[in-house]
């Protein structure tokens, strides 16, 4: 299920930040997606980007190792502690943060391409990364994924086989802090299906695309036309 939430000062004035004029003028809609470690979010939104056009994931910098199975450039770029380090002293991220021991960032440049070419972004990243973003950015849609139990995340953070049962204590702590802002985000879903989950998340993706903001854009001719007849 998911609920739509009223987020206070949604409708306030951008931060006097050089880039936030521009973010705000472009066509494609910035979406963040947060969860909890565990809570399905980083597979729901590689299905929803493969299923819905025009829709893409901004790939993150992070200090943390390599996974097996990860490609750089794809998954994340992985850079050292130094270079994230210079990043931010150049002001190169949109939004950075440091989950457990590492740095997680999104690169401003690369979002501000694709929302100008017309296509969606999806941003994974936690809530205060999605706070940095809500600041500079008042137009950006956020949906907060939930697990359907304690027990259950507890259950796909062992199943996952990546962390030793201390960082999954651990983990699971910081879910609670993660959760306790769910009132920040415009969208609550609740991963207990995962087809359920996926179509949900499509239909906020096109009920925003059919809000008259973004239809305006694309129906302008049709609407001058019906209205000087």
């Amino acid at each position: 299920m998911f609920l739509r939430l009223t987020l206070i000062g949604y409708q306030k004035k951008m931060t006097a930040v050089h880039s936030t004029a521009h973010l705000s003028m472009i066509s494609g809609t910035l979406y963040i997606v947060s969860a909890p470690s565990g809570a399905g979010k980083t597979s729901l939104v590689k299905r929803l980007c493969a299923e819905v056009d025009d829709l893409a994931v901004s790939v993150s910098h992070t200090t943390r190792a390599m996974r097996a199975g990860e490609v750089h450039g794809s998954d994340y770029y992985f850079v050292g502690v130094d270079e994230f380090k210079a990043m931010i002293a150049t002001q190169a991220f949109l939004e950075h943060a440091q989950v457990f021991d590492n740095f997680y960032g999104t690169a401003q440049a690369t979002v501000e391409h694709n929302l100008a070419q017309g296509q969606d972004v999806i941003l994974e990243i936690d809530w205060q990364g999605a706070q940095q973003v809500r600041g500079r950015v008042a137009e950006a849609v956020s949906i907060f994924i939930l697990p359907p139990s304690t027990a259950v995340l507890h259950q796909r953070l062992q199943y996952r086989g990546q962390d030793d049962e201390a960082t999954i204590s651990r983990r699971m702590r910081d879910a609670v802090t993660e959760i306790s802002h769910y009132s920040e985000f415009d969208y609550l879903v609740v991963n207990d299906d995962f087809e359920r989950a996926l179509a949900q998340l499509k239909s906020i993706i096109v009920a925003n695309r059919l809000s008259q903001r973004r239809q305006r854009q694309v129906l302008m001719p049709l609407l001058q036309n019906l209205l000087n007849h």
